[in-house]
Protein backbone atom coordinates (compact mmCIF):
# COMPACT_ATOMS: atom_id res chain seq x y z
CA UNK A 1 0.00 0.00 0.00
CA UNK A 2 1.43 3.41 -0.95
CA UNK A 3 2.69 5.43 1.95
CA UNK A 4 -0.39 8.51 1.00
CA UNK A 5 -2.92 5.81 1.63
CA UNK A 6 -1.26 4.12 4.70
CA UNK A 7 -1.80 8.30 6.22
CA UNK A 8 -5.27 7.70 5.21
CA UNK A 9 -8.30 7.78 8.45
CA UNK A 10 -9.95 4.69 8.24
CA UNK A 11 -13.45 4.36 6.81
CA UNK A 12 -14.73 0.56 7.39
CA UNK A 13 -13.17 -1.69 10.16
CA UNK A 14 -14.02 -5.39 10.52
CA UNK A 15 -13.62 -6.49 14.65
CA UNK A 16 -13.78 -10.61 14.37
CA UNK A 17 -17.10 -10.44 12.11
CA UNK A 18 -19.21 -13.87 11.66
CA UNK A 19 -22.15 -15.09 10.12
CA UNK A 20 -23.69 -18.51 9.71
CA UNK A 21 -26.41 -19.71 7.73
CA UNK A 22 -27.70 -23.13 9.61
CA UNK A 23 -25.11 -25.32 10.28
CA UNK A 24 -22.61 -23.23 7.89
CA UNK A 25 -20.12 -20.88 8.86
CA UNK A 26 -19.96 -18.35 5.97
CA UNK A 27 -17.72 -15.93 7.82
CA UNK A 28 -15.39 -16.40 10.70
CA UNK A 29 -14.07 -14.25 12.72
CA UNK A 30 -13.00 -11.68 10.16
CA UNK A 31 -11.14 -8.86 10.31
CA UNK A 32 -9.82 -6.01 8.22
CA UNK A 33 -9.07 -1.90 7.90
CA UNK A 34 -10.15 -0.01 4.83
CA UNK A 35 -8.64 3.49 4.34
CA UNK A 36 -9.35 6.61 2.55
CA UNK A 37 -8.43 6.10 -1.01
CA UNK A 38 -7.39 2.38 -0.99
CA UNK A 39 -8.75 -0.74 -2.43
CA UNK A 40 -8.59 -3.38 -0.52
CA UNK A 41 -9.83 -7.12 -2.58
CA UNK A 42 -11.13 -10.04 -0.81
CA UNK A 43 -9.42 -13.25 -2.73
CA UNK A 44 -10.62 -16.49 -2.79
CA UNK A 45 -12.42 -19.06 -4.32
CA UNK A 46 -16.34 -19.38 -4.66
CA UNK A 47 -17.43 -20.22 -1.46
CA UNK A 48 -15.00 -18.72 0.76
CA UNK A 49 -17.28 -15.98 2.14
CA UNK A 50 -15.84 -13.11 0.32
CA UNK A 51 -19.35 -11.81 -1.02
CA UNK A 52 -21.36 -12.26 2.15
CA UNK A 53 -18.33 -10.20 4.07
CA UNK A 54 -19.06 -7.47 1.61
CA UNK A 55 -23.00 -7.90 2.01
CA UNK A 56 -22.36 -7.15 5.71
CA UNK A 57 -20.53 -4.45 4.97
CA UNK A 58 -23.37 -2.51 3.62
CA UNK A 59 -25.90 -3.98 5.18
CA UNK A 60 -27.73 -6.70 3.22
CA UNK A 61 -26.62 -9.58 5.93
CA UNK A 62 -26.44 -8.87 9.34
CA UNK A 63 -23.24 -9.86 11.62
CA UNK A 64 -23.75 -12.60 13.87
CA UNK A 65 -20.93 -11.62 15.79
CA UNK A 66 -18.74 -8.90 15.80
CA UNK A 67 -18.71 -5.52 14.43
CA UNK A 68 -18.47 -3.51 11.67
CA UNK A 69 -17.34 0.17 11.76
CA UNK A 70 -18.54 2.91 9.20
CA UNK A 71 -16.64 6.15 9.11
CA UNK A 72 -16.47 7.26 12.85
CA UNK A 73 -19.88 5.14 14.34
CA UNK A 74 -20.22 1.36 14.46
CA UNK A 75 -23.37 0.18 12.20
CA UNK A 76 -23.75 -3.81 13.39
CA UNK A 77 -22.62 -4.85 16.03
CA UNK A 78 -25.43 -8.23 17.59
CA UNK A 79 -23.94 -7.41 21.00
CA UNK A 80 -24.76 -3.79 21.62
CA UNK A 81 -28.17 -4.59 19.50
CA UNK A 82 -26.91 -2.34 16.75
CA UNK A 83 -27.74 -2.68 12.93
CA UNK A 84 -27.87 0.93 10.95
CA UNK A 85 -29.96 -0.36 7.57
CA UNK A 86 -27.93 0.05 4.30
CA UNK A 87 -29.49 3.26 2.80
CA UNK A 88 -28.26 4.93 5.78
CA UNK A 89 -24.84 3.82 5.78
CA UNK A 90 -24.49 5.92 2.29
CA UNK A 91 -22.09 3.37 0.47
CA UNK A 92 -21.95 2.80 -3.16
CA UNK A 93 -22.74 -0.80 -4.52
CA UNK A 94 -21.66 -2.11 -7.87
CA UNK A 95 -23.23 -5.63 -8.35
CA UNK A 96 -21.87 -9.09 -10.19
CA UNK A 97 -25.04 -8.87 -12.56
CA UNK A 98 -24.78 -5.23 -12.65
CA UNK A 99 -29.10 -4.54 -11.69
CA UNK A 100 -29.46 -2.22 -14.37
CA UNK A 101 -33.53 -1.71 -14.85
CA UNK A 102 -34.66 -1.83 -18.45
CA UNK A 103 -37.52 0.06 -18.22
CA UNK A 104 -35.32 3.36 -17.19
CA UNK A 105 -32.64 4.99 -19.47
CA UNK A 106 -29.63 5.74 -18.40
CA UNK A 107 -29.98 8.85 -16.80
CA UNK A 108 -33.01 7.61 -14.61
CA UNK A 109 -30.56 3.89 -13.75
CA UNK A 110 -27.88 6.66 -12.32
CA UNK A 111 -30.12 8.94 -10.66
CA UNK A 112 -31.80 6.68 -8.90
CA UNK A 113 -30.18 6.64 -5.50
CA UNK A 114 -30.34 10.61 -5.56
CA UNK A 115 -34.05 10.04 -6.11
CA UNK A 116 -34.60 8.36 -3.15
CA UNK A 117 -32.88 10.93 -1.21
CA UNK A 118 -35.68 13.45 -3.05
CA UNK A 119 -32.54 15.69 -4.27
CA UNK A 120 -33.20 18.99 -6.13
CA UNK A 121 -34.06 17.92 -9.33
CA UNK A 122 -31.39 20.67 -10.70
CA UNK A 123 -28.82 19.20 -8.39
CA UNK A 124 -29.73 15.11 -9.61
CA UNK A 125 -29.16 16.66 -13.50
CA UNK A 126 -25.71 18.19 -12.75
CA UNK A 127 -24.32 15.06 -10.62
CA UNK A 128 -25.18 12.71 -13.30
CA UNK A 129 -23.68 15.05 -16.18
CA UNK A 130 -20.40 15.04 -14.37
CA UNK A 131 -20.29 11.41 -13.11
CA UNK A 132 -21.33 10.14 -16.96
CA UNK A 133 -18.84 12.59 -18.21
CA UNK A 134 -16.49 10.88 -15.43
CA UNK A 135 -17.06 7.31 -16.62
CA UNK A 136 -16.95 7.82 -20.47
CA UNK A 137 -20.77 7.72 -21.03
CA UNK A 138 -21.70 11.02 -21.95
CA UNK A 139 -24.55 11.19 -24.79
CA UNK A 140 -25.75 8.20 -23.60
CA UNK A 141 -28.58 10.02 -20.99
CA UNK A 142 -31.10 8.42 -23.38
CA UNK A 143 -30.03 5.14 -24.01
CA UNK A 144 -31.95 2.11 -22.83
CA UNK A 145 -31.00 -0.15 -20.45
CA UNK A 146 -31.54 -2.76 -23.15
CA UNK A 147 -29.32 -0.95 -25.34
CA UNK A 148 -26.04 -1.42 -23.93
CA UNK A 149 -23.15 -3.49 -24.11
CA UNK A 150 -21.69 -5.03 -21.56
CA UNK A 151 -18.97 -2.33 -20.55
CA UNK A 152 -21.54 0.23 -21.12
CA UNK A 153 -23.63 -1.34 -18.54
CA UNK A 154 -20.43 -2.12 -16.11
CA UNK A 155 -19.88 1.77 -16.31
CA UNK A 156 -23.33 2.95 -15.77
CA UNK A 157 -23.40 0.59 -12.81
CA UNK A 158 -19.90 2.38 -11.67
CA UNK A 159 -21.88 5.74 -12.31
CA UNK A 160 -24.55 4.77 -9.79
CA UNK A 161 -22.84 3.66 -7.35
CA UNK A 162 -20.27 7.39 -6.86
CA UNK A 163 -23.49 9.37 -7.92
CA UNK A 164 -23.89 9.91 -4.10
CA UNK A 165 -20.48 10.22 -3.63
CA UNK A 166 -20.23 7.60 -0.97
CA UNK A 167 -16.64 7.42 1.03
CA UNK A 168 -16.44 3.75 0.04
CA UNK A 169 -17.94 1.66 -2.76
CA UNK A 170 -18.24 -2.02 -2.74
CA UNK A 171 -17.49 -3.77 -5.94
CA UNK A 172 -18.47 -7.86 -6.24
CA UNK A 173 -17.53 -9.57 -8.99
CA UNK A 174 -17.52 -6.45 -11.86
CA UNK A 175 -15.91 -7.56 -14.46
CA UNK A 176 -16.93 -11.90 -14.86
CA UNK A 177 -19.66 -10.87 -17.26
CA UNK A 178 -17.41 -9.31 -19.68
CA UNK A 179 -15.07 -10.87 -21.99
CA UNK A 180 -11.03 -11.45 -21.93
CA UNK A 181 -9.99 -7.81 -23.97
CA UNK A 182 -12.99 -5.80 -22.15
CA UNK A 183 -11.98 -7.27 -18.95
CA UNK A 184 -8.67 -5.59 -18.90
CA UNK A 185 -9.88 -2.34 -20.68
CA UNK A 186 -12.33 -1.90 -17.73
CA UNK A 187 -9.99 -3.01 -15.15
CA UNK A 188 -7.43 -0.10 -16.48
CA UNK A 189 -10.31 2.46 -16.95
CA UNK A 190 -11.53 1.31 -13.25
CA UNK A 191 -7.77 2.02 -11.61
CA UNK A 192 -7.27 5.28 -13.56
CA UNK A 193 -10.70 6.53 -11.97
CA UNK A 194 -10.25 5.29 -8.84
CA UNK A 195 -6.84 7.19 -8.40
CA UNK A 196 -8.79 10.25 -10.03
CA UNK A 197 -11.41 10.74 -7.18
CA UNK A 198 -9.58 8.97 -4.32
CA UNK A 199 -11.79 6.21 -4.20
CA UNK A 200 -11.92 3.70 -0.93
CA UNK A 201 -12.95 0.45 -2.57
CA UNK A 202 -13.79 -2.89 -1.45
CA UNK A 203 -13.67 -5.20 -3.96
CA UNK A 204 -14.53 -8.76 -4.24
CA UNK A 205 -12.86 -11.23 -6.71
CA UNK A 206 -12.06 -14.89 -7.29
CA UNK A 207 -9.45 -13.56 -10.17
CA UNK A 208 -5.86 -13.34 -8.97
CA UNK A 209 -4.85 -11.13 -12.04
CA UNK A 210 -7.25 -8.29 -11.23
CA UNK A 211 -6.41 -8.63 -7.30
CA UNK A 212 -2.53 -8.28 -8.16
CA UNK A 213 -3.84 -5.40 -10.88
CA UNK A 214 -6.18 -3.45 -8.76
CA UNK A 215 -5.44 -3.45 -5.30
CA UNK A 216 -3.03 -1.35 -2.84
CA UNK A 217 -3.54 -4.73 -0.24
CA UNK A 218 -4.84 -8.36 -0.46
CA UNK A 219 -7.16 -10.56 1.81
CA UNK A 220 -7.16 -13.99 0.75
CA UNK A 221 -9.62 -15.83 1.80
CA UNK A 222 -10.78 -19.64 2.33
CA UNK A 223 -13.17 -21.51 4.57
CA UNK A 224 -14.82 -17.72 6.01
CA UNK A 225 -11.65 -16.91 7.30
CA UNK A 226 -8.75 -15.05 6.06
CA UNK A 227 -5.73 -16.59 5.55
CA UNK A 228 -3.63 -13.65 4.92
CA UNK A 229 -3.34 -10.30 4.39
CA UNK A 230 -0.49 -7.90 2.42
CA UNK A 231 0.33 -6.24 -0.55
CA UNK A 232 0.24 -7.66 -4.09
CA UNK A 233 4.17 -7.85 -3.96
CA UNK A 234 4.49 -9.31 -0.24
CA UNK A 235 1.93 -12.12 -0.85
CA UNK A 236 3.51 -12.68 -4.01
CA UNK A 237 7.19 -12.91 -2.70
CA UNK A 238 6.41 -14.15 0.62
CA UNK A 239 2.93 -16.39 1.21
CA UNK A 240 3.12 -17.55 4.52
CA UNK A 241 0.54 -20.34 4.51
CA UNK A 242 0.41 -23.02 1.21
CA UNK A 243 -3.06 -21.86 0.49
CA UNK A 244 -1.84 -18.42 -0.54
CA UNK A 245 1.30 -19.32 -1.88
CA UNK A 246 -0.82 -21.83 -4.23
CA UNK A 247 -3.95 -19.71 -5.00
CA UNK A 248 -2.03 -16.16 -6.16
CA UNK A 249 -0.11 -17.00 -9.06
CA UNK A 250 1.91 -19.91 -9.84
CA UNK A 251 4.58 -21.91 -8.53
CA UNK A 252 6.52 -25.39 -9.28
CA UNK A 253 6.93 -27.73 -6.59
CA UNK A 254 9.28 -30.62 -6.17
CA UNK A 255 9.34 -32.97 -3.63
CA UNK A 256 12.23 -34.19 -1.83
CA UNK A 257 13.95 -35.22 1.18
CA UNK A 258 16.79 -32.72 3.16
CA UNK A 259 20.05 -34.10 2.62
CA UNK A 260 21.76 -31.76 5.45
CA UNK A 261 21.68 -27.64 5.95
CA UNK A 262 25.44 -25.55 6.40
CA UNK A 263 25.52 -22.01 5.80
CA UNK A 264 22.10 -21.18 4.62
CA UNK A 265 22.27 -23.82 2.40
CA UNK A 266 19.50 -26.98 2.25
CA UNK A 267 20.61 -29.95 0.05
CA UNK A 268 17.70 -31.45 -1.13
CA UNK A 269 17.38 -35.12 -2.66
CA UNK A 270 14.59 -35.13 -5.42
CA UNK A 271 12.52 -37.92 -5.99
CA UNK A 272 14.50 -38.77 -8.70
CA UNK A 273 17.56 -38.89 -6.90
CA UNK A 274 19.08 -35.25 -8.36
CA UNK A 275 20.27 -33.40 -5.53
CA UNK A 276 19.08 -29.53 -5.66
CA UNK A 277 20.29 -26.82 -3.29
CA UNK A 278 18.01 -24.13 -1.71
CA UNK A 279 19.17 -20.90 0.25
CA UNK A 280 15.55 -18.97 -0.92
CA UNK A 281 13.10 -18.32 2.04
CA UNK A 282 13.14 -21.26 4.59
CA UNK A 283 9.35 -22.33 5.76
CA UNK A 284 11.05 -25.18 8.22
CA UNK A 285 10.13 -25.17 11.77
CA UNK A 286 13.56 -27.27 11.99
CA UNK A 287 15.96 -29.01 9.54
CA UNK A 288 16.80 -32.86 9.99
CA UNK A 289 17.99 -35.19 7.67
CA UNK A 290 15.76 -37.37 5.59
CA UNK A 291 12.90 -34.77 6.76
CA UNK A 292 10.26 -34.55 3.78
CA UNK A 293 10.16 -31.25 2.00
CA UNK A 294 9.10 -29.03 -0.93
CA UNK A 295 10.91 -26.89 -2.66
CA UNK A 296 9.13 -24.25 -4.84
CA UNK A 297 9.72 -21.57 -7.47
CA UNK A 298 7.80 -19.22 -9.15
CA UNK A 299 8.08 -19.62 -12.89
CA UNK A 300 9.25 -16.15 -14.02
CA UNK A 301 12.40 -17.15 -11.43
CA UNK A 302 13.49 -20.20 -13.74
CA UNK A 303 15.36 -20.33 -16.47
CA UNK A 304 14.89 -22.78 -19.98
CA UNK A 305 17.17 -23.23 -22.02
CA UNK A 306 18.42 -26.75 -24.66
CA UNK A 307 21.80 -27.36 -23.00
CA UNK A 308 22.27 -27.30 -19.19
CA UNK A 309 25.27 -25.21 -19.36
CA UNK A 310 23.40 -22.04 -20.21
CA UNK A 311 20.46 -22.61 -17.90
CA UNK A 312 21.86 -21.50 -14.92
CA UNK A 313 24.85 -20.18 -13.33
CA UNK A 314 24.53 -23.51 -11.03
CA UNK A 315 24.17 -26.46 -13.07
CA UNK A 316 23.57 -29.35 -10.64
CA UNK A 317 20.70 -26.90 -10.04
CA UNK A 318 19.35 -27.67 -13.77
CA UNK A 319 16.90 -30.38 -13.97
CA UNK A 320 15.98 -32.05 -17.21
CA UNK A 321 12.67 -32.19 -19.01
CA UNK A 322 11.09 -32.79 -22.33
CA UNK A 323 7.85 -30.98 -24.47
CA UNK A 324 5.33 -33.39 -24.32
CA UNK A 325 2.62 -30.77 -26.55
CA UNK A 326 2.83 -27.23 -27.68
CA UNK A 327 -0.13 -25.34 -28.14
CA UNK A 328 0.86 -21.25 -30.53
CA UNK A 329 -0.88 -18.76 -28.79
CA UNK A 330 0.89 -15.77 -31.52
CA UNK A 331 3.22 -14.06 -28.84
CA UNK A 332 4.42 -17.48 -27.25
CA UNK A 333 3.91 -20.94 -27.20
CA UNK A 334 2.38 -23.06 -24.42
CA UNK A 335 3.95 -26.27 -23.48
CA UNK A 336 3.17 -29.35 -21.69
CA UNK A 337 6.83 -30.88 -20.75
CA UNK A 338 7.37 -33.96 -18.46
CA UNK A 339 9.98 -33.47 -15.25
CA UNK A 340 11.88 -36.13 -13.96
CA UNK A 341 9.76 -36.80 -11.32
CA UNK A 342 6.81 -38.06 -14.24
CA UNK A 343 4.75 -34.34 -13.17
CA UNK A 344 3.24 -32.95 -16.25
CA UNK A 345 3.86 -28.89 -16.12
CA UNK A 346 3.06 -26.46 -18.51
CA UNK A 347 5.16 -22.91 -19.44
CA UNK A 348 5.36 -20.56 -21.89
CA UNK A 349 8.32 -20.40 -24.78
CA UNK A 350 9.29 -17.93 -27.10
CA UNK A 351 7.98 -18.26 -30.14
CA UNK A 352 11.44 -17.29 -31.50
CA UNK A 353 13.15 -20.26 -30.71
CA UNK A 354 12.40 -23.90 -32.60
CA UNK A 355 10.75 -25.55 -30.02
CA UNK A 356 9.31 -28.91 -30.95
CA UNK A 357 7.32 -32.19 -29.65
CA UNK A 358 9.59 -34.57 -28.17
CA UNK A 359 13.08 -31.97 -27.59
CA UNK A 360 15.10 -32.02 -24.74
CA UNK A 361 14.84 -29.03 -22.55
CA UNK A 362 16.49 -27.90 -19.23
CA UNK A 363 15.07 -26.13 -16.12
CA UNK A 364 17.78 -24.01 -14.16
CA UNK A 365 16.78 -22.95 -10.50
CA UNK A 366 18.46 -20.68 -9.01
CA UNK A 367 19.64 -21.34 -5.39
CA UNK A 368 18.12 -18.67 -3.75
CA UNK A 369 15.00 -18.66 -5.80
CA UNK A 370 14.31 -21.96 -3.99
CA UNK A 371 11.41 -21.75 -0.97
CA UNK A 372 11.80 -24.77 1.23
CA UNK A 373 8.37 -25.62 2.87
CA UNK A 374 7.57 -28.58 5.44
CA UNK A 375 5.56 -31.50 2.94
CA UNK A 376 4.45 -32.89 6.00
CA UNK A 377 2.19 -29.42 7.33
CA UNK A 378 1.39 -28.98 3.56
CA UNK A 379 -2.11 -28.78 2.85
CA UNK A 380 -1.77 -29.02 -0.47
CA UNK A 381 0.85 -32.60 -0.77
CA UNK A 382 -1.31 -33.78 -3.92
CA UNK A 383 0.53 -31.38 -6.75
CA UNK A 384 -0.26 -30.98 -10.42
CA UNK A 385 1.93 -28.06 -10.81
CA UNK A 386 2.06 -25.85 -13.83
CA UNK A 387 4.03 -23.04 -15.03
CA UNK A 388 3.31 -19.96 -16.73
CA UNK A 389 5.84 -16.75 -18.60
CA UNK A 390 8.69 -18.78 -17.87
CA UNK A 391 11.69 -17.37 -19.67
CA UNK A 392 14.41 -18.78 -21.74
CA UNK A 393 18.20 -18.45 -21.55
Amino acid sequence: MQKAVEDQPLVLRFENVSRRFGAHTAVDCVGFELRRGEVLTLLGPSGCGKTTTLRIAIGLERAGAGRVHYRDRVVDSPAERIFVAPEQRDMGMVFQSYAIWPHMNVFENVAFPLRTRRTDQGVVAAKVAAILGQVGLTGYEDRSGMQLSGGQQQRVAVARGLIASPDVLLMDEPFSNLDAKLRDQMRAELKILQRRLGLSILFVTHDQTEALALSDRIAVMRDGRIEQIGTPVDLYTNPQVPFVRDFLGQSLLLQGRVVRSETGVVRVRLEHGQVIDASGRNHLTSVTPDMPCLLVIRPEEMVVAVGPEAAVAEPSNTIRATIRTLLFLGPDYEAVVELPQGQLASLHLRREAMWQEGQAIHLGLPADKLQIWDRQKDSHDQHRPRLHVAREG
